[in-house]
């Protein structure tokens, strides 16, 4: 990088911006993908995999909606398309943009800290049944507006785990085993009520 100097002093930096549009469809013609339908924030890192959860799912479709004689039905795949991929895109954008909240304003705040650090004693402790949001979005098949969702009842249940005295001091204590299992019970039910919904 010979220019580095010059290039860091002579070229304005970008605007990071989030894209959220509809329709992403026109006429059954022509379809928005990637981040042509919904550019995000790269505080997640997770752009481009929306982009390619959006040719699968729309390969997918395709592959459905193609009859064996050649026949393709664009208009059922535009709808479905569009219907099953803009909530997970509009998701993942507020996701981005939590996470560039979380990393410039938390990741030095005492209570943010304890938080993650209860986070991996509940993984610990329960293993798959509880998985942090950045877990979720980053290493498992879980939609984003699913993913979106849990996280909005994990802070729920971090409220409640947060309120309990002393937890800072014995937040691994076995005496609290009870606590967060009627805790983590709580939280299920409440997932299951949102799944069924």
């Amino acid at each position: 990088m010979p220019d580095l100097i010059s290039d860091f002093f002579d070229n304005p930096t970008s605007s990071l911006v989030t894209v959220r549009c509809s329709p992403w469809t026109k006429g059954n013609r022509v379809a928005l993908i990637g981040d042509a339908a919904h550019a995000i924030v790269p505080f997640f890192g997770q752009g481009m995999n929306a982009g390619f959860e959006d040719v699968r799912v729309l390969c997918g479709l395709i592959d459905q909606a193609t009859t064996t004689d050649g026949h393709t039905d664009w208009a059922t795949i535009w709808a479905q398309y569009e219907h099953l991929r803009q909530p997970d895109a509009n998701a993942i954008a507020d996701l981005a943009l939590q996470n560039f909240i979380e990393m410039r304003d938390l990741v030095a705040d005492p209570n943010f800290q304890l938080r993650k650090k209860i986070e991996q004693h509940l993984h610990a402790r329960y293993g798959s049944r509880f998985q942090s949001l950045y877990s979720l979005v980053t290493f498992s098949h879980t939609r984003y507006s699913e993913a979106l969702h849990i996280g909005k009842l994990q802070d729920q249940l971090f409220d409640q785990i947060l309120g309990i005295e002393g937890i800072a001091q014995r937040y691994n204590s076995p005496d609290l085993d009870g606590i967060y299992d009627t805790a983590m019970e709580a939280y299920e039910k409440e997932l299951l009520v949102s799944i069924n919904a």
